[in-house]
């Protein structure tokens, strides 16, 4: 059999419409991310920024004062986030934010602020 006679006889047989729909139900799927912000407000540039949230992390090797860090990730587990960074003086900081539960999709801002503090802002919703 010939190759135009194979695709006619898909057409003919329904496996064409078939194909299509699960096509772009698979195409439909959606993603779920969070976009999410870091900014320093401390006074000080900051260096080995690392932000931990459930089964992943993201930083930066520098933030300095005033400026904005964007990334965007996808929770995959339930947990709490957490912020570490080294301020001048080689001093180490640690932060303990809030919990965050899986398949969540919104922004999440992350304000670093001076004395080792941070600010955080989620606005989160369930994903569909």
């Amino acid at each position: 059999m010939t190759f135009s006679r194979e695709i006619a006889k898909i057409f003919r047989g329904g496996t064409f419409a078939c194909a299509t729909a699960i096509l772009f139900s698979i195409a439909a799927c959606h993603s779920y991310h969070v976009d999410t912000t870091v900014e320093n407000r401390t006074g000080a540039p900051v260096q080995l920024l690392e932000v931990d949230y459930p089964s992943a992390s993201f930083g930066a090797d520098n933030l300095d004062v005033g400026a904005v860090f964007h990334y965007r990730i996808q929770l995959r587990g339930d947990g709490p986030l957490k912020v570490q960074y080294t301020a001048p003086e080689s001093h180490q900081v640690q932060i303990d934010g809030p919990a965050v539960p899986e398949r969540q999709e919104g922004t999440l801002q992350i304000v670093l602020l001076p004395g080792g503090k941070a600010e955080f802002h989620p606005q989160l919703t369930p994903a569909h």
